[in-house]
């Protein structure tokens, strides 16, 4: 080649310009293979990146392919998932670590994450859940549950499990987890699970959690769980299940303190956001409620449950709820207070404004007759606190009944307040668009008139229901951007 270019340029000075060239390219050459470190020269190494949005950045960084790990939807990579978060938590005190799924089918069983460290999604990579039951480790039940949710026994740890945690992030660009759930509600329905069925990401006494920017399908059981934890962040999540599947919980905080669910879209077979906090006696006795919880832009379709349910596992107390700017379409209703004899426990301080509802069954339901004890040990005199319950700025359309309010005889649910609600009943509602019993508040410019139990106090001069002015520390939680870059042999 420099022999023809000699020939080509006959000027001398342009000879010595070409000799430059190519001892600068030879130069080139030499450096990029060294800086390879030992690679194989087979094929050049192509680097590409990208950025994200996260409570805390990472040092270091690895694929799960550097783990063994094969994206072929057929070759288990449980092993490979917690040998990769093994290897990375040595990394924990030193800037933490995050472990990145390529593009591929990643078949796994359950795997437990580690602290100060980060599991990314690719947009194109799906975690396939096992369907072999092996892969699924039995773990105790619940402290404040005292049971399983399905079974007497134990449970199945969750496909994504993490304990005594500091600072995990679950994310990705919209990657997908399956949990290929047809298997289990099947188990459900025939009465042949021996465990509860397992949930898709379960976070336990921990603190600084997000979970964001993933798709969560045909989960087994509840979708997002963070339990006896605080700070929590779960933002830009979509889940879907069929509507018939049962228990598809969306996001369940449960016993949490300080949380935020952001910017959701939920299709499932249960309630979309399940607030809860402890079941009966094993409730009342671990004594931790979910305080601080923060729903904003929500959109959620369940046709036979709620948007958002506070209960009906409620023992340990559920307060200072603030949901706005939510979005129901074909569901059974949009807030449900879910509590029974025996619960004890609170609900107070809930505030709600904002939400549209298309076609639901009921826009409000309260209940103190929803039962379902773990066993036969509940104390009949734990009787549930309801108190300082808030609704304004809501509209629906093709609404059955606008309303049912049933508190507990000798144990109302008091402090209700419903303001600025305009309520459009279908074209074959019920003739009685209110129901109310053992409930006690008052009203402002809602349609249809409410119950008597509800007086409209208009004329006196309310306007509107109370929503807190303040911020929740949750909301200061500032994310920061950070990166990642890829490398393909």
């Amino acid at each position: 080649m420099h022999y023809l270019l000699c020939m080509f340029f006959s000027n001398l000075h342009m000879v010595k310009i070409i000799n430059l060239i190519m001892e600068i390219i030879s130069v080139l050459v030499v450096l990029g293979l060294l800086s390879t470190k030992g690679a194989e020269c087979r094929r050049a190494r192509i680097l590409d990146s990208f950025q994200y949005s996260a409570m805390s950045c990472r040092v270091h960084s690895a694929s799960l392919t550097d783990y063994g790990g094969v994206g072929d939807g057929q070759t288990l990579n449980t092993k490979a998932f917690q040998s990769a978060i093994d290897h990375l938590s040595q990394f924990a005190s030193d800037g933490g670590a995050q472990l990145f799924v390529p593009p591929g089918r990643w078949l796994t069983g359950s795997f437990n994450l580690t602290s100060h460290f980060t599991l990314f999604l690719h947009r194109d990579a799906v975690l396939l859940a096992s369907q072999d039951v092996s892969q699924w480790p039995v773990i105790e039940p619940l402290p404040s549950y005292g049971r399983g949710r399905d079974t007497a026994g134990g449970r199945y740890v969750s496909l994504i499990f993490g304990t005594n945690l500091t600072d995990v992030v679950i994310t990705g660009d919209n990657g997908t987890i399956d949990g290929q759930g047809a298997l289990w509600w099947q188990k459900f329905h025939k009465g042949q699970l021996k465990y509860t069925r397992p949930y898709l990401i379960e976070i336990m006494f921990s603190d600084q959690v997000q979970i964001s920017n993933l798709m969560l399908v045909n989960s087994p059981s509840w979708n997002v769980h963070p339990v006896y934890s605080s700070n929590v962040l779960v933002q830009g999540i979509t889940i879907i299940a069929p509507v018939t599947s049962p228990n598809t919980d969306g996001i369940n905080p449960d016993s949490s303190t300080n949380v935020r669910i952001e910017d959701c879209y939920i299709v499932s077979g249960d309630d979309c956001v399940a607030v809860k906090s402890g079941w009966d006696e094993y409730g009342i006795a671990f004594g931790m409620p979910t305080k601080g919880l923060v729903i904003r832009r929500l959109t959620c379709i369940s046709p036979d449950s709620a948007v958002i349910a506070l209960g009906s596992e409620m023992s340990g107390g559920i307060e200072d709820v603030r949901a706005e700017d939510i979005l129901a379409i074909n569901s059974e209703s949009g807030v449900r207070i879910k509590t029974a004899v025996g619960r004890g426990g609170y609900v107070k301080d809930v505030y709600v404004r904002g939400m549209t509802m298309k076609t639901m069954k009921w826009a409000f339901w309260m209940t103190g007759n929803y039962g379902s004890h773990p066993d036969n040990k509940y104390d009949p005199n734990a009787l549930p606190v309801i108190n300082g319950i808030n609704y304004r700025d809501m509209v629906a359309e093709n609404v059955t009944m606008a309303a049912r309010l049933e508190g507990i005889a000798g144990d109302q649910f008091t402090g209700i307040c419903i303001s600025n609600v305009t309520i459009g009943l279908a074209h074959k509602a019920k003739k009685v668009p209110w129901t109310c019993s053992d409930i006690e508040g008052i009203t402002s410019g809602v349609t249809p008139a409410p119950c008597a139990l509800l007086p409209d106090q208009a004329p006196q001069g309310l306007t509107s229901c109370a929503f807190p002015t303040d911020s929740l520390p949750i909301d200061t939680v500032q994310l920061q951007t950070c990166s990642y870059a890829m490398k393909y042999l």
